[in-house]
């Protein structure tokens, strides 16, 4: 029993060594990138003015927060995402369930998804602009259809690769396909739900980007907009930084959800 503790005392220490070199190796990738990216454009080498620089991005973003447009931007944009992926999270969880338990249903509407994916979401923009006008509401319907049908596709997808031995088996014993649903398939399905769940949040961030690039007036999609417009690139480089550091977080939200809920397994 010692012998097995101290193995697993040095496996831990080493597991611990891997991730403290792993996240320096990442840190380093990351400072090196910037202090050249700020070497190079105070020296002349890149334009300052096309290229930005690390410096005049931290200006902007100063200069949005004293101006007190930095979190008016943010909040906007995190609204919209935030309510669009869930939206098209539980929606398309939903239809999926629906779609596996009718086989018929499935066989019907299989094709209309794979069209509506394989649809540039884009064209529909004037569309949407009418449906919806220009305001939260169409930006939000965007965020929704863009992840909606990869939500559809991937639970189903799921759903349908659980070990049909299995269902057999509970069939055998006289379980309900509510008993099969609940029993078996969604939690078999539940490593493909966090995945699915990460995919969304990159979805839902272009899907309200890209609403916000037709329609807003407002939000980090319409600063990067209008940076480009006048010409103020450290505005757009500002903009996408912010961008990154918020989808980041949302998806080191979703992982930190996925962790908790393996441990409860």
């Amino acid at each position: 029993m010692e012998k097995y503790s101290y193995e697993h005392a040095l496996y831990l220490k080493k597991l611990r060594r891997q991730n403290i070199v792993v996240y320096a190796l990442r840190f380093g990738i990351l400072a090196s990138f910037l202090a050249l990216w700020e070497v190079l454009s105070d020296t002349g080498v890149i334009d300052g003015f096309i290229f930005s620089s690390p410096s005049r991005i931290l200006n902007t973003i100063k200069s949005l927060y004293l101006s007190g447009e930095l979190f008016s931007h943010i909040a906007t944009t995190l609204f919209e995402t935030i309510l669009g992926f869930a939206i098209a999270s539980v929606s398309g969880i939903l239809v999926a369930v629906v779609m596996w338990w009718s086989d018929t249903l499935k066989k019907v509407t299989e094709p209309y998804i794979v069209v509506l994916n394989s649809l540039p979401k884009i064209a529909l923009g004037p569309l949407i602009i009418i449906w919806f006008g220009a305001g939260s509401g169409a930006i939000i319907f965007m965020a929704v259809i863009i992840t909606v049908i990869v939500t559809i596709i991937n639970m189903l997808a799921g759903f349908i690769e659980v070990d049909g031995g299995k269902i057999l088996l509970l069939k055998s014993m006289g379980a309900s396909k509510r008993q099969i649903f609940t029993k078996l398939i969604f939690p078999a399905s539940l490593p493909t739900l966090v995945s699915t769940l990460k995919i969304n949040v990159g979805m839902s961030w272009i899907g309200s980007i890209m609403g916000e690039y037709l329609v807003s007036k407002q939000g980090i999609g319409y600063l990067i907009v209008y940076g480009g417009q006048v010409f103020k690139l450290d505005l757009v480089m500002a903009s996408t930084f912010i961008l990154c550091v918020l989808a980041g977080v949302m998806y080191a939200l979703v992982a930190f959800a996925e962790k908790s809920l393996l441990k409860r397994r």
